[in-house]
């Protein structure tokens, strides 16, 4: 997780909207029967770049919720964008989910299955092209576009660094 605060930012700052991905509802017998709680995963994001996920538990779904939101807004990145979309292709890994990820044309909207469209969108991405691989898992596949993501370069902090004009690092 401390690979993914490489660019953190303070959820105070900016005015956040959350998108619930999943909840999970768990069963626990007891001797008087089952008693049930519940786990929320939550994406937050500003819509322009900064996103956050979060895990929330609880015995009510509500509580879980606010759980997730709150979570979420401790762990929140800084997405390099162009042009309303990814800047390169790129790979994402967590446990059994595996991610793909690639820019697409402006007008193309976000192709990509439920947990990762929750991501791209809070983030403010609008082309992108992506796959999941692997697991399906919510929590694994969240986590894993978030690995991708984190692991993205702006490409004016590219060009910066080779010297050169931000037209030659996408035109060679």
């Amino acid at each position: 997780m401390s690979k993914l605060n490489i660019r953190s930012i303070k959820a105070s700052e900016i005015e956040l909207k959350e998108r619930v991905v999943a909840i999970n509802r768990v069963a626990k017998v007891v001797k008087g029967g089952r008693r049930f709680s519940f786990s929320a995963i939550v994406v937050v994001g500003d819509g322009n770049g900064v996103v956050g996920y979060g895990l929330g538990k609880a015995n009510e779904v509500t509580d879980a919720i606010a759980k997730g939101i709150d979570d979420a807004k401790k762990n929140l990145v800084r997405v390099p964008m162009f042009k309303h979309t990814v800047p390169h292709s790129m790979e994402g890994k967590f446990s059994g989910g595996f991610v793909l990820i690639k820019p697409a044309a402006a007008g193309t909207g976000v192709i990509a299955g439920g947990a990762m469209r929750a991501v791209f969108e809070s983030a403010g991405i609008k082309d992108v092209l992506a796959k999941s691989k692997g697991s399906s898992n919510p929590h694994n596949v969240v986590k894993a576009t978030f690995d991708a993501l984190s692991k993205m370069r702006d490409p004016l902090v590219v060009a910066q660094q080779r010297g050169i004009s931000l037209q030659r690092v996408f035109n060679g």
